[in-house]
Order: C-alpha cells, then sequence, then structure tokens
C-alpha cells in the first residue's frame, strides 16, 4: 500500500493527529479522495474524517459543511478542468486554493461565520468570480 493510501486510511478512521493537520493537507487529502471517488463519496468520506479530526482534538464545532463542501467542489472542478497530472502539479497550478480565504472570492466574510453555513451547505450570495485562467 503506497504512503497516500496509508494516510487517506488513517485520515478516515482519524487516526491523524489534528494538531498537525493544515490547510494544505486539506486540499491535498481533498484532492487525493477525488482523484479516487466522484464528488459525491469523497464529501462523505472527507467530512467524516474532518470530524473525527476535529471531535479528536476536543473541538468538533470546528467543522464547518460549507467551506469543506465548497473546497472539494472547487478542488474537482480545478482537478478535472486542468492538465495536472498529480498533486505536484496541481499545487503549482492552483496555489490559491492554499489561501483560507480562497472562498471570500464567492462568499462574504458574515455569510462564512454563520451558524447555518457551518452546519449545512449553502450557496454563495457574493457575485461569482471572473473564471480562473487555466494553465498553460
Amino acid at each position: 500500500m503506497s504512503a497516500i493510501e496509508e494516510e487517506l486510511r488513517d485520515f478516515e478512521a482519524g487516526r491523524l493527529d489534528p494538531a498537525g493537520f493544515r490547510h494544505r493537507d486539506h486540499v491535498r487529502l481533498g484532492y487525493e479522495l477525488l482523484s479516487r471517488y466522484s464528488l459525491g463519496e469523497a464529501i462523505g468520506r472527507f467530512s467524516s474524517g474532518l470530524r473525527l479530526l476535529a471531535a479528536k482534538a476536543g473541538r468538533p464545532d470546528l467543522y464547518h459543511e460549507t467551506i469543506t463542501v465548497a473546497f472539494l467542489a472547487l478542488i474537482n472542478e480545478r482537478r478535472v478542468a486542468g492538465a495536472a497530472a498529480n498533486w505536484p502539479d496541481f499545487e503549482r497550478h492552483n496555489r490559491d486554493l492554499l489561501d483560507k480565504r480562497c472562498l471570500e472570492k464567492w462568499y462574504g466574510a458574515e455569510q462564512l461565520r454563520s451558524d447555518l453555513a457551518r452546519r449545512a451547505f449553502c450557496l454563495p450570495t457574493l457575485p461569482p468570480a471572473p473564471p480562473v485562467p487555466r494553465p498553460a
């Protein structure tokens, strides 16, 4: 079994150390799950893994449904539309996803802070952002 397969298994089982699980890790494991599963299945697996990590950290309130689903949808769109063959290529061509505030192009900060957005996926209320240029 590859190292990433083991890491995905540990993530889904809640065995990763939440203290060391940074935003880049969220994006990377989201990318890896989306490389293996449909968007719907990846959302279920990723959400479950994040909830386990948040609970393990003693902070189940950290889980945020809108941020989780929106990031996965964005990663999936970029993954399918782009030419990246693997995570390093994807990361290189999608640096904006490594910024936690990336979703503010579509979501207002007030909307993302809302209890509703934390509990249920919400569509963005801001006008759509201009298209992201595709890598050459």
